[in-house]
């Protein structure tokens, strides 16, 4: 048993302008990864805390979730350091040989912390373990199955992601559910779905994580031929490019970092959401305590600096302290609405 290390060291403790100014410096590349695996996990906190201190040795950057159920991690990795990151890792007999899907677009700039928090689940789904068995889940479908599949015709396609990530980008002919997080989209592709019971499913996510527990879910609600895309579209894309495979994708993957999405095909599906112009490049409001995720064109955002309406436009011109005293407003209120919520009738 390693022996407890003091608390300051397992925690990032610099603001994100230092942060920032610290990986514009670096002189080395980084490789962007995911990858997730649904293991038991006795004390999560412990693993946490030894997975921080492992990967902040080695100048690792990303945002990771803990939980009894396994890991799903989201990381930047120095190329001089993937070695090493990778037989520690597989030296874990929790995470050995879990598969990774690399990014097919790096800058290098996806992440510029490394935040590694204990959660309930490590995707927030609202079900309980009578909703699903995670090692009763659906095929896993490479690209060139899934293209296959695909082609006949006869499969269902339904994209397990929110409404905003399939939004800039999706498989045609895929249901594109309405909700906005997975804990919603659940239900809406369950009532979609029914009376379908026996018909091939195709499901596809990000990485793969949100179908593995999807395909599950289905499989428990009866349905017969569920199958999931191995990888998520980030590794399809990979497996297209170095297969030459026809891509099926239109537009872009949206990807929960600083990048904010990945170009798949060169379509752009989506408009920006205030000109109304084709456009695929999401961004947050430059108005902090608004901090809005939307689609905006190269044009809104130097006529509008990066801000959803003119009332954010106008606040950032407001001093520091003013903006602070906006954001603690909305903090409070923020707070309020969630204690509300957790009241009885």
């Amino acid at each position: 048993m390693p022996q407890k290390t003091p608390k300051a060291v397992l925690y990032n403790k610099y603001d994100r302008v230092t942060l920032m100014q610290r990986l514009e410096a670096e002189d080395f590349s980084r490789k962007t990864v995911s990858f997730y695996r649904y293991v038991a996990l006795k004390d999560p906190q412990s693993v946490r805390d030894q997975l921080f201190l492992q990967w902040d040795a080695l100048q690792c950057f990303g945002r990771i979730y803990v939980a009894q159920e396994g890991i799903n991690a989201q990381m930047s990795v120095p190329e001089h350091h993937w070695e090493q990151f990778v037989r520690e890792l597989y030296g874990w007999k929790e995470f050995e040989n879990v598969p990774f899907k690399i990014a097919i677009e790096d800058d290098g700039k996806s992440f510029f912390k490394l935040a590694i928090k204990v959660r309930h689940q490590i995707v927030a789904d609202g079900l309980s373990m009578d909703d699903y068995d995670v090692t009763n889940v659906g095929r896993h479908l490479n690209a060139a199955e899934w293209n296959t599949l695909m082609d006949s015709g006869e499969a269902i396609l339904v994209d397990m992601r929110n409404h905003y990530e399939s939004e800039i980008g999706h498989f045609e002919g895929a249901i594109l559910p309405e909700a906005e997080t997975f804990r919603e989209e659940l239900p809406e592709v369950l009532h979609k779905l029914k009376g379908q019971e026996e018909k091939p499913l195709l499901l596809y996510c990000t990485g793969g994580i949100r179908c593995e527990k999807t395909s599950a879910y289905l499989k428990h609600h009866g349905f017969q031929n569920v199958n999931q895309l191995h990888g998520g579209i980030i590794d399809y894309a990979r497996q297209i490019a170095e297969q030459n495979l026809p891509n099926k994708f239109r537009g872009k993957n949206f990807v929960f970092d600083e990048r904010l999405g990945e170009q798949i095909s060169n379509d752009i599906i989506s408009h920006c959401h205030q000109c109304g112009e084709p456009a695929d490049t999401h961004v947050n409001c430059a108005n902090k305590a608004c901090n809005l995720l939307f689609i905006q064109c190269a044009s809104c955002k130097e006529e509008h600096e990066q801000t959803c309406s003119p009332n954010c436009q106008s606040v950032i011109h407001l001093s520091e302290e003013e903006q602070q005293k906006i954001r603690q407003e909305h903090g409070r209120m923020r707070h309020a609405k969630r204690f509300h919520r957790t009241q009885p009738d």
